[in-house]
């Protein structure tokens, strides 16, 4: 991408689309298109189509989504499998009618079928059942990188994917009612330890084991692909390795500086019991990871207290 050119990163405001604007911004690209949900709503095909008639973006980095942890997606159904389905089919459709040079769509890991052999291979999507409790949302990513993939195969364009691991940074979600693990986890320890309470209880077993990746790392290896990479397969982005939750929630008890006790509640879900990608391809194309799990949650912790989101 020349620097000038024009760039729209939609979900700008989400933890991904942020990491990916402070990224291009430090690499020197200065002619952002950015949007608010409140400004365009993406779920709207005719706000989509004038957005992209008036402004023309050149370059399309697509990380806007509905998202949320296992509550979240089990329980608002219906609406993960619309909104996501409405906006990656209006983002990628106008991205095609009016000629971007490249766009790069973002799915998540949970595409892939829950009894899939580990670590999780790109060719394994599609073969067998998707875990229960997010299938809504892991049916709308499928759709989006089958979008690019045909819209590649049928007219040409350079669309690309890719399927980052579970994702913790800066601009995360941290409420408990639609959060992921990560920061569900650091304002439970937290407001343990500010109101002196005895224990901690967490969803689920422990025992599930989960690949982490700075959302940092992800937003350079954004980057990367849509300088290096062109074709109609996607491409898993992680880091390799893997912790148990057992493990993650006396990681981020000892960065918080909790004193009590966990209690892991055995008769809620405990969703995939496994997922490490296998992101060789990635490592194949000259790209990997950087930030240690439990320095990149340091750092998160203490821009968590500092921004008092709690």
């Amino acid at each position: 991408m020349e620097k000038n050119a024009k760039i729209y990163v939609a979900g700008h405001r989400g933890m991904v689309g942020s990491a990916i604007m402070r990224k291009l911004q430090a690499e020197g690209y200065t002619n952002l298109v950015l949007r608010a949900s409140s400004e365009l709503d993406l779920r709207n095909q005719s706000q989509v189509e004038n957005f992209f008639a008036a402004e023309k973006p050149e370059y399309v980095f697509l990380a806007a989504a509905k998202v949320g942890g296992i509550m979240a997606n089990n329980t608002y159904r219906a609406d993960f499998l619309y909104e996501n389905l409405m906006i990656e089919s209006n983002v990628i459709h106008q991205s095609y009618v009016h000629k971007v040079k490249k766009l790069l769509f973002l799915g998540s890991s949970c595409i892939y079928p829950k009894l899939a052999p580990q670590p999780l291979k790109e060719e394994y999507l599609l073969s067998g059942y998707l875990e229960e409790t997010n299938e809504p949302y892991a049916i709308a990513k499928i759709a989006g990188i089958k979008l690019c993939e045909n819209y590649r195969r049928q007219y040409g364009c350079d669309f690309i994917s890719a399927m980052p691991t579970n994702l913790y940074g800066p601009n995360d979600n941290y409420d408990l009612d639609n959060s992921h693990v990560i920061p569900a986890l650091i304002k439970k320890f937290h407001e343990a330890k500010v109101k002196n309470l005895s224990m901690v209880e967490i969803w689920g077993s422990g025992s599930p084991l989960r690949e982490f990746m700075h959302v940092d790392d992800l937003s350079d290896a954004c980057l990367f692909l849509m300088d290096k990479y062109s074709d109609w397969k996607f491409v898993n982005i992680g880091s390799g390795e893997e912790i148990s939750i057992h493990g993650l929630a006396q990681l981020i008890k000892r960065i918080v500086d909790f004193k009590g006790e966990i209690i892991f509640d055995a008769s809620k879900p405990d969703g995939t019991l496994r997922k490490l990608m296998d992101a060789s391809q990635m490592k194949s194309l000259g790209w990997q990871f950087q930030t240690k799990l439990v320095d990149g949650l340091t750092e998160v912790y203490k821009e968590f207290t500092l921004l008092s989101v709690y």
